[in-house]
């Protein structure tokens, strides 16, 4: 019976599920490893920044021109990324780029290489929180609202994109299924897109201010 129970005891150690390993990619002390990335190349190396870190947190630079951070450490895929962010204004106007399959000179690498998952609550259900910008409807739009905390989850398993955001489900795309034609110039190019690939975050410009605590890789 002691042999017994010793055996089951071992085998519900192996079912039982490991935790997963979180990385902060940005946790409120530095910016390491995060890089400009002008909207165009050529533009001058003193652009004035649309980012700054102010007491703790990453925040946007109100009527800065537009300007992106892209993490150069490496591609990212099979991973979920947990993005914790508030805003001064619903029309605020952000994003975070995934997939993007080489380090991108500009935004124009990320935007039509890549994917955006917007951030902006007073859009349509293709331009809204939580969405990949112009490609997927909303299947809710549960954001919080101005001054209050949004946890943004976006789960990257293979070619499939599930966006969570505060707990519910706003996206679940396999990669692969057709999506509404490109309509303009803003809008990105359409195509397939890598498993993996660099990450960055983009302040659009305009008044609002954004304001991110926390970006975690989870693996």
């Amino acid at each position: 019976m002691v042999v017994m129970k010793r055996w089951l005891a071992i085998l519900a150690l192996a079912a039982a599920p490991s935790w997963a390993a979180e990385k902060k990619l940005f946790d409120g002390t530095d910016i390491a490893g995060w890089v400009r990335m002008p909207r165009h190349e050529g533009l001058p190396a003193d652009q004035k920044p649309g980012f700054v870190l102010r007491n703790g947190l990453l925040e946007t630079v109100p009527d800065a021109p537009e300007d992106d951070l892209w993490y150069t450490a490496g591609k990212i895929g099979n991973a979920t990324l947990r993005v914790v962010y508030k805003f001064s204004a619903p029309d605020a106007n952000s994003g975070v780029f995934i997939r993007i399959p080489y380090e991108p000179k500009s935004e124009d690498d990320a935007i039509n290489k890549g994917i955006e998952v917007q951030i902006q609550d007073s859009a349509d259900d293709y331009h809204c929180t939580g969405v990949l910008y112009s490609m997927t409807e909303a299947k809710a739009r549960p954001y919080k609202p101005a001054g209050e905390w949004n946890t943004l989850e976006i789960e990257l398993r293979g070619p499939r994109t599930v966006v969570k955001l505060n707990g519910v489900v706003v996206t679940d795309y396999d990669g692969v299924a057709p999506v509404p034609p490109k309509k303009g110039q803003y809008e990105p190019d359409r195509g397939p897109r890598p498993d993996e690939g660099y990450i960055a975050i983009q302040h659009h410009g305009g008044a609002p201010t954004l304001w991110f605590k926390e970006i975690t890789l989870i693996q």
